[in-house]
């Protein structure tokens, strides 16, 4: 998928585009965890894939410190877009969804184990079409309302996040002095949070090279920083 990106490049600009085509394809993969079978991912990817060309083509470097930073919200969001163009809710009423969430609790009270759309269509009336429509809705739903949104309760909490934010903005700066290799390892690690073994499979390195890669780099950015 990303060589199809690749081929046809027709401004320079592109080639930015194409650098964080790793970080691109993770947020996509994260997003796709989270939603029904019936989402793909290639059409996740794509959609996020425009959307970065179209950023990379349109970043000012004088206005933007970091095209990552400036790009990655507007990223997701078109994927978040794409995700309400299919309109699920229009297909299975909000009623329906939360007549839904109140039968899994009530099964999940007696039997143990959440009830199957076989079971919740007996228990509801509906058809096991109209269940498995209403599911897919409502795990949709979810991962999109508030998604960038904190929620900082207090002091000490927001006092954490400031130190957090800081100390991330001390590791970018470290960051810029090393190969793309690296610095993509630790922006998948700790920016997007992904396991090791997940960006092993994303960068096609092996998990014990993609450690030891992330053990060298912490010890340069340890040492650059006094600690």
């Amino acid at each position: 998928m990303i060589s199809a990106y690749t081929q046809d490049i027709k401004h320079k600009e592109d080639e930015l585009a194409i650098q964080y085509l790793p970080a691109v394809k993770a947020m996509a993969f994260r997003l796709k965890e989270r939603l029904p079978s019936s989402i793909d991912y290639m059409d996740l990817f794509a959609i996020a894939t425009e959307e970065l060309i179209k950023l990379a083509r349109r970043y000012d470097e004088s206005l933007n410190d970091s095209f990552w930073g400036y790009a990655k919200k507007r990223v997701y969001g078109s994927m978040l877009d794409y995700l309400r163009s299919l309109d699920v809710l229009s297909r299975a009423s909000r009623k329906l969804v939360k007549a839904i969430d109140y039968a899994i609790e009530e099964h999940r009270l007696t039997n143990e184990e959440e009830p199957t759309d076989e079971e919740l269509s007996e228990m509801l009336g509906e058809t096991v079409e109209k269940i498995h429509e209403a599911r897919i809705a409502s795990t949709i739903y979810t991962v999109m309302p508030l998604h960038d949104q904190l929620n900082v309760g207090d002091e000490g909490a927001a006092l954490a996040l400031i130190e957090k934010e800081e100390l991330i903005e001390m590791i970018k700066s470290v960051l810029s002095g090393y190969n793309e290799r690296e610095q993509m390892i630790i922006q998948l690690y700790y920016f997007e949070e992904l396991t090791l073994k997940e960006i092993s499979e994303i960068l096609n390195i092996t998990e014990s090279r993609i450690s030891q890669i992330h053990k060298s780099v912490i010890h340069k950015i340890k040492e650059s920083v006094g600690a």
